[in-house]
């Protein structure tokens, strides 16, 4: 074992990753956990830093020799994981640096602009849907959960290394998108209009909000059209990743 002691300055370190935002921001790397996460960030082109493996948890292998790879204990192991069932596997990864800028987009973009999400369990939901329907980007905005938090990474199944994802303000990213000539549909339960009554097969970017508070007048404002997903019972929002996927399936239905 090349780490058996929890006391170890590296393994301090990755503690101090996976649960300081400021350290991530500061050094720039983040954690992925799981083996078929590592194999998403690598298959987009990713390359870690470093990775951890735990021989008495592992029951698969990565053959890349080039990477630096450490065995450490279980117990070492266990004590930098945030999985309640690690596989043994682990990459320190540096975090990616996309611009709006550096986006290459598809002749009829889809965009999920999302403001203000809080948890990181509906950021991974969302990256993932993101990923599944072939979204061009994910721009957030006004962030209150890291994008690089190792709960949103595994949330996302990986997604977050197949999807760009930007991180700017409001102002800028409506800036962006208008230069583009996007069509901003914004979702919300107050809205007069039903989402699949709306025509989504143009360039179109799809702007969701927080349950609690929805959108921002900002968006509320700036948007092109206004839509919303119809409620039959009591409760009077959908989770904001659920939202998200019927309405980017809806685009995805029209443009079929």
């Amino acid at each position: 074992m090349d780490i058996t002691s929890a006391q170890n300055p590296r393994v301090k370190h990755i503690v101090k990753l996976r649960d300081d935002k400021k350290t991530r921001k500061e050094d720039g790397l983040m954690l992925v956990e799981g083996f078929d996460e590592i194999q998403h960030a690598l298959a987009a082109g990713h390359t870690p830093q470093t990775l951890l493996f735990g021989p008495e948890l592992a029951s698969r292998a990565l053959t890349d020799s080039s990477i630096e790879t450490l065995t450490v204990s279980r117990a070492v192991f266990e004590k930098i994981s945030y999985r309640e069932n690690p596989d043994g596997w682990m990459g320190i990864f540096p975090i990616p640096k996309i611009s709006l800028a550096d986006l290459t987009l598809s002749k009829t973009p889809l965009m999920i602009v999302a403001e203000s999400i809080e948890k990181p369990g509906n950021l991974g939901a969302i990256l993932r849907t993101a990923d599944a329907a072939g979204v061009d980007a994910l721009l957030v905005c006004d962030a209150r959960v890291d994008v690089w938090n190792p709960n949103v990474v595994r949330a996302s199944r990986g997604a977050v290394f197949s999807v760009p994802v930007v991180e700017c303000e409001n102002a800028e990213a409506l800036k962006w998108l208008k230069r583009g000539g996007m069509r901003v549909v914004a979702a919300s339960p107050s809205a007069e209009e039903i989402y699949s009554d709306v025509d989504l097969k143009s360039p179109v970017a799809i702007v969701v909000g927080t349950e609690d508070e929805g959108l921002s007048d900002f968006w509320m404002t700036n948007a092109d059209v206004k839509v919303k997903i119809p409620m039959m019972g009591k409760v009077n929002s959908l989770n904001v990743s659920v939202s998200t996927a019927l309405i980017v399936y809806e685009a995805m239905r029209q443009r079929a």
